[in-house]
């Protein structure tokens, strides 16, 4: 394990966000997965940042777990995003060193590290780059979706944007919303007992992706609490696994 650091190539003096590598030993897929943990965009959880990495290297994928930064600490949209999009070019334009293919790279998130997944998968075209930062792939996990409404998750998105989020807001960080056809191909699981992150966020998510004819897998299981992580009591990861490897 070690860690890099990336930034934009875009001039900007941001802290480039340190992103922990978990490399697999053996069976080495040359598939890579860049992980936000959940924790309401307030703290990062280390089941699922650090589990989710030994889970993924220990299957031969290679695993890049990011501290992005957090409106805990004062920071507010887009630093999450730009960290996000950061990581993804770090690990792009080295590739090579890490045993993956720079057309195999993936992002993945849980809660409201599912929201950053989800806003990667669906922002990095307003970013410039010389490395590609769009992912090849997402995986959300009981993602936050919505950015008001019903459904939405109010703490994450207070962390995110502050208390006085303009309608201009809402709308930017609210991502079923900006799904196109060019968005990547993407596996989401969430349970309906969620009473956290209703279901209805993955729901819209994969609705808005059919809609645009992006391939995607959705996993509804009926029992569950939110923020299961891998303790999960069906095997959300063994399909995740396999849905992952089957991409060509």
């Amino acid at each position: 394990m070690k860690i890099i650091q990336g930034r934009l190539d875009s001039g900007t003096t941001a802290p480039a966000p340190e992103i922990d590598c978990w490399l697999p030993a053996r069976e080495v897929s040359g598939v890579g997965v860049v992980i936000f943990p959940g924790g309401g965009y307030g703290m990062l959880a280390a089941h699922e940042g650090e589990g989710y990495a030994r889970f993924l290297s220990e299957a031969g994928i290679a695993a890049f777990v990011v501290k992005y930064r957090l409106g805990s600490a004062g920071h507010r949209h887009p630093a999450m995003l730009e960290d996000a999009l950061s990581a993804v070019a770090a690990v792009r334009s080295r590739a090579a060193e890490f045993g993956v293919d720079p057309r195999k790279i993936g992002v993945m998130g849980s809660s409201a590290g599912g929201h950053l997944a989800a806003h990667a998968l669906v922002g990095w075209p307003q970013y410039a780059s010389a490395v590609s930062l769009r992912p090849d792939f997402g995986i959300l996990c009981y993602p936050v979706i919505f950015s008001d409404g019903l459904y939405a998750h109010k703490g994450t998105m207070r962390n995110l944007a502050g208390e006085n989020i303009s309608a201009e807001q809402l709308e930017e960080l609210s991502c079923e919303r900006h799904v196109t056809a060019d968005t990547p191909p993407c596996f989401l699981w969430h349970t309906g007992e969620d009473a956290a992150v209703p279901l209805e966020n993955s729901l819209a998510f994969a609705t808005a992706l059919r809609r645009n004819k992006v391939p995607f897998e959705l996993h509804v299981y009926n029992q569950g609490r939110h923020g299961l992580g891998l303790g999960a009591p069906f095997d959300w990861g063994g399909e995740c696994l396999r849905w992952i490897l089957e991409r060509e």
